[in-house]
């Protein structure tokens, strides 16, 4: 008897091995596919199904996979955090052993990309640019209806940089706060200086602190709009929010094929 159980415990440390074998290949094939249909840079993270599973592999139907990885786009400086997590997915293993993985029919894709403060400097022209949850100063004379913390979505910012010098205002140089609205219109990321917030610190002025034939040049300068048109596989961008000082676009897909050769705008 003692033997029997020893031997079935052997047999179950190899099936789980072999399980987690396979899932790491599977893994890694669908990893090379996106990285060679993409044009990545390197390997995305992919993370297919649950334990055990053969058991998916064998229907052919994964419940969960999640990819994420960093790609470019034409129109922001840098590399961006990009995450698909696909629900009710049909992966054949064959297509995953020959390589001909393609297009993959989901019941649900959520995508979403994030634009780090370091890439929204580059694309402002403000390298020391910093997102706030916007705290609206309520003596600065701007009608400010108070904060909304850390996470805004389509909602209100504060944002905080050095003037650039090249803008041509007098205050060029000088750390500025200004508060900005934070929406989504249609594909477009829109984010847009209307008034003053209250700097982090005594040395960030607020833009309502500055003379008022200033104030539109600075409010120009912290305005922009950013044209995603798509997100991760296609997915159209339906709700923005400003999550840890980051630009969050998010969309939704269902019951959609995707193509892995669109994990990044061309």
């Amino acid at each position: 008897m003692r033997k029997l159980i020893i031997g079935l415990l052997i047999l179950a440390g190899l099936a789980v091995v072999i399980d987690f074998g396979v899932a790491a290949y599977s893994e890694y094939r669908v990893s090379r596919a996106l990285r060679t249909g993409a044009d990545l840079a390197a390997d995305p993270e992919v993370s297919i199904g649950s334990f055990p599973f053969l058991v998916e592999a064998a229907n052919g139907r994964y419940d969960k996979v999640l990819m994420r990885a960093y790609g470019k786009r034409p129109d922001i400086p840098g590399e961006l955090p990009l995450e698909a997590t696909l629900t009710g997915v049909r992966l054949p293993m064959r297509e995953l052993v020959d390589g001909s993985l393609r297009n993959v029919p989901v019941e649900q894709i959520d995508s979403s990309l994030r634009i780090k403060p370091t890439e929204l400097g580059r694309l402002f022209n403000i390298p020391n640019l910093q997102v706030h949850g916007a705290e609206a100063d309520k003596s600065d004379g701007t009608g400010g209806s108070g904060g909304s913390g850390m996470t805004t979505t389509d909602g209100k910012l504060c944002l905080t940089g050095t003037m650039p010098e090249q803008s041509g205002a007098q205050f060029a140089g000088e750390n500025v706060a200004v508060q900005a609205d934070l929406f989504l219109d249609g594909g477009q990321v829109k984010i847009v200086a209307t008034g003053s917030c209250k700097g982090a610190d005594a040395t960030t002025v607020p833009v309502a602190m500055l003379p008022e034939q200033q104030r539109p040049a600075v409010l120009a300068a912290f305005t922009r709009t950013i044209d995603i048109k798509e997100l991760p596989f296609g997915v159209q961008p339906m709700k923005v929010r400003a999550d840890g000082g980051q630009i969050v676009v998010q969309g939704k897909g269902v019951n959609v094929t995707i193509d892995l050769d669109r994990l990044q705008q061309p």
